[in-house]
């Protein structure tokens, strides 16, 4: 196959809604601001399960079929559309900063005691191999715009690779602090620290659902233009909010 080649567009069958991203926000919903208040405004923990167990799997599938359905043809997503969902995504993180913010700065003493010492290395390696996947990201970008296909899917499975260094680590860092006793429920900078790094967590990994959604038909030749800006444009959101979750919850 040759190493050029051409953006498909897609003259058939066009989507311009879903019901995909509806689902993904009822699970949000269930998964974080409703098991948290149901576990620690109204104590009740079975509700709180429950609640979890209900937004996980609508997530997870909410997901899949977003993807799945771009995989199928079609449009893709559009960057306007795309522009307006980064928006509202970027307010949930900022409410989640505000209160970081209030609790911090009205503090007696920071971070609580009880804290271990939170690592400082692993996050600033995790910021370069998360930042480094944009340049990347970019670089796929510009092979498809020049119509070379390697190009394209070598940078693309680079990325891949970066975003999956980076949740590794994470998860690594998680297990430490957890084997150190700092807990979700330890204090309220412990918290605070999962739900802010576990949020953007969530957000590598869909991104990585979609990276993935645009490399498996680009291996057969098949690659929609608009997908993959669309997809490149929500995961340079995801590299930029990281710049943010590092700077505050760590080295703050």
């Amino acid at each position: 196959m040759s190493d050029h080649v051409a953006v498909h567009e897609h003259h058939g069958a066009h989507w311009d809604t879903s019901v995909w991203p509806l689902v993904i926000a009822f699970g949000i919903l269930f998964f974080l601001p409703l098991s948290f208040t149901l576990n620690f405004v109204y104590h009740k923990p079975m509700l709180a399960i429950l609640s979890l167990g209900l937004g996980a799997p609508m997530i997870i599938g909410g997901a899949a079929g977003w993807t799945s359905q771009a995989i199928g043809g079609g449009e893709g997503l559009s960057r306007p559309a795309m522009g307006w969902f980064i928006l509202a995504e970027a307010m949930i993180f900022m409410s989640f900063f505000a209160n970081y913010w209030f609790n911090r700065l009205t503090a007696v003493s920071w971070p609580p005691e009880g804290t271990p010492a939170i690592p400082q290395l692993m996050p600033a390696i995790m910021t370069v191999f998360l930042v480094s996947s944009s340049f990347t990201a970019h670089a796929a970008e510009v092979g498809l715009e020049h119509g070379n296909r390697s190009t394209f899917l070598r940078w693309w499975v680079v990325t891949i690779l970066l975003g999956l260094a980076f949740v590794s680590m994470s998860g690594i860092e998680w297990h430490h602090l957890m084997s150190e006793g700092f807990t979700y429920g330890r204090n309220i900078y412990s918290t605070t620290f999962y739900s802010i790094t576990g949020f953007h967590g969530a957000h590598v990994l869909l991104g990585l659902c979609g990276i993935v959604a645009v490399l498996i038909p680009a291996l057969m030749g098949k690659i929609n233009d608009g997908f993959v800006k669309t997809v490149s444009l929500y995961w340079h959101f995801v590299d930029i909010i990281w710049l943010f979750v590092v700077s505050q919850v760590y080295y703050w």
